[in-house]
């Protein structure tokens, strides 16, 4: 699995894109604080960004979540904490752009997280939402209204105040069919107005109730009007020079090495202890865990094949702490099912029995991965654990295979039907070994089987661009998601159109309206039946093939105190250095 760099922001709402194995956390996985996020592959680290609780005062992780933490602790120099230092962490792939609302992927939203701020956030003990921009809010009854109050003197990095204006620019931004911003809009389409009633108070009008309205109002980034209202939105140059009300400010991006958010002088809110944050871009594993060692960096996610065998000595023990963690994440294989090849569910079902998991998961993983077989995070209710996952069976996919009408019929070792073979392409993201060894081992499967795939590594902003177009057969990729997922950003067939994230183009009438009802369903029981309902349509559908929720493999250098272990993982904003420990001004 490769390292789980740390992602932000997946808690809240939206549903991200991580890379398969993600290193980090949007297009996992989340992020907007309420969406789900794309992720490469192999799980990074979503750092949770809620403001969460009072952090832990020692050096020594405190576990709210059953993660491990391996090592000894930091030394505990008691005190409180303290302001200053940096934290050098590694991205294993660069966003294409900064701004909250047109980037989908989880590490746009690792950085956005400390630019912009939102309305609500989640608590990181509860996982309820609290205030962040707003001081109070009210619903209505019908549930129908949503009333927010700003606090006080909230303002831009700029000087400028943050005002209502710039919520209801924010709201009708987002609801712009022009703004590439499917992802988020199918969570406000029952959203019919945003209404400033005062300076500091805006009141949002909805047609329908939605379990999640609240989740995704709170959690809206809020943008300045007087800097994103003019010009076009989806090319904007602060799309790269992003503006917000957040705790820190770009200070630099240097494309292709890193970007650099220094702490934000004029913050209206609370002070943050850490007065820089460096994301360096390292691409593949292995040079991420030597700059890891050298010194070069504070943190990074571990493969499992780095946390197994390459930092257990006492050198490394000595300088690190490691936490293991499950976070609500997954990755699978997104079969195009516009392509014919992969029209018919059987052939996806027999795909799918054509790759050994269990063999994946205990070779490359170690062990540390769940095999999984739909869509919600596997430690929730949502998720019906009665599923088991489709065998690994090479024979019985073949007859599958030739019930549905692809047989070699020119003997030339390729299944065919209706004048098409049997061969495709499946892209990765590039400086992945773990997606490779995939592949490989899949590619040889197949061979078998009489199916011919060839592997095509992507840059991961190339590999995005083939998605949104989709100009691809099959993929590698994994969604971060929040704690009260709503399938309806993947799954829903109106997601399918334009740059949506049924980017696989599934289409099932009766999901679409278990989705449709689950909307409006506010009892969790009742919801979690429809979902279960959702997870045998999936199962059998298998629009994706489900591979797995790896986990969490986090080093931390022991001078960063204030880590907690929270049921979504730790929030690297509550970390802080004692001062005789600090190494940057």
């Amino acid at each position: 699995m490769a390292g789980a760099e740390f992602i932000v922001r997946e808690i809240p709402g939206e549903i991200r894109v991580l890379e398969a194995f993600m290193q980090d956390s949007r297009r996992i996985v989340t992020v907007n604080r309420g969406v789900v996020a794309l992720v490469l592959v192999l799980p990074a680290v979503l750092f949770a960004a809620g403001c969460g609780g009072p952090a832990q005062q020692s050096g020594q992780a405190a576990n709210l979540a059953g993660g491990d933490a391996t090592s000894a602790a930091a030394p505990d120099t008691g005190g409180e904490p303290a302001f200053g230092d940096w934290l050098i962490t590694r991205m294993s792939a660069e966003t294409e752009n900064l701004n909250p609302y047109t980037s989908s992927d989880a590490y746009a939203s690792r950085i956005n997280e400390f630019i912009f701020e939102s309305l609500l956030e989640r608590d990181n003990r509860t996982l309820d939402m609290i205030p962040e921009l707003a001081e109070t809010w009210e619903i209505s009854e019908d549930k129908l209204t949503y009333t927010f109050t700003l606090y006080e003197g909230t303002r831009f990095s700029d000087g400028q105040p943050l005002t209502t204006e710039d919520v209801k620019f924010s709201f009708d931004t987002i609801m712009n069919p022009k703004v590439d911003a499917p992802h988020l809009r199918n969570y406000y389409k029952d959203v019919t107005a945003c209404e400033i009633v005062d300076a500091r108070t805006v009141r949002f009008l909805c047609s329908k109730p939605y379990f999640r309205h609240i989740v995704m109002l709170g959690s809206l980034e809020i943008l300045p009007k007087h800097v994103y209202g003019a010009g076009d939105f989806n090319t904007h140059p602060n799309n790269r020079n992003p503006i917000g009300s957040g705790p820190y400010i770009l200070e630099k991006w240097d494309p292709g090495q890193q970007i650099v958010l220094a702490e934000n002088p004029g913050y209206w809110g609370k002070r943050p202890y850490i007065s820089k944050r460096i994301f360096k871009i390292i691409l593949s594993d292995g040079p991420a865990l030597q700059a890891l060692t050298a010194g070069q960096l504070d943190s990074m996610g571990l493969t499992s094949e780095q946390w197994v065998r390459q930092t257990n000595s006492e050198r490394f023990t000595g300088q690190f702490n490691k936490f293991s963690f499950y976070q609500p994440y997954y990755n699978y294989i997104g079969w195009n099912s516009r392509r014919p090849q992969f029209s018919d569910k059987m052939v996806r079902r027999a795909l799918t029995m054509l790759l050994n998991r269990e063999d994946i998961r205990d070779k490359i993983f170690h062990g540390l991965a769940i095999i999984v077989t739909g869509t919600s995070f596997v430690d929730t209710p949502e998720y019906k654990k009665e599923i088991k996952p489709w065998p690994y069976d090479p024979e019985q996919a073949k007859k599958l295979l030739t019930e549905a009408g692809w047989t070699d019929s020119d003997s030339d070792g390729v299944r065919d039907k209706d004048g098409t073979a049997f061969r495709f392409e499946l892209i990765i993201k590039n400086d992945s070994p773990e997606m490779e060894q995939i592949g490989t081992i899949f590619q040889n499967e197949l061979k078998r089987a009489g199916i011919g795939m060839s592997l095509r590594p992507l840059e991961w902003a190339t590999f995005l661009q083939q998605i949104d177009a989709r100009k691809y057969d099959a993929c590698i990729l994994g969604w971060s998601m929040p704690p009260d997922i709503d399938p309806y950003q993947v799954w829903h067939s109106t997601m399918a159109e334009g740059t949506g994230s049924n980017f696989v183009g599934f289409s099932n009438a009766e999901a679409d309206q278990i989705m449709e009802t689950a909307r409006q369903t506010f009892d969790r029981e009742e919801r979690i039946k429809l979902y279960h309902r959702l997870h045998e349509i999936l199962h059998e559908e298998q629009p994706y093939t489900f591979l797995f929720c790896n986990k969490s493999l986090l080093a931390v250098d022991k001078r960063f105190h204030g880590i907690v272990m929270y049921p979504f993982g730790p929030d690297s904003r509550e970390w802080w250095v004692p001062e005789e420990l600090q190494r940057y001004p």
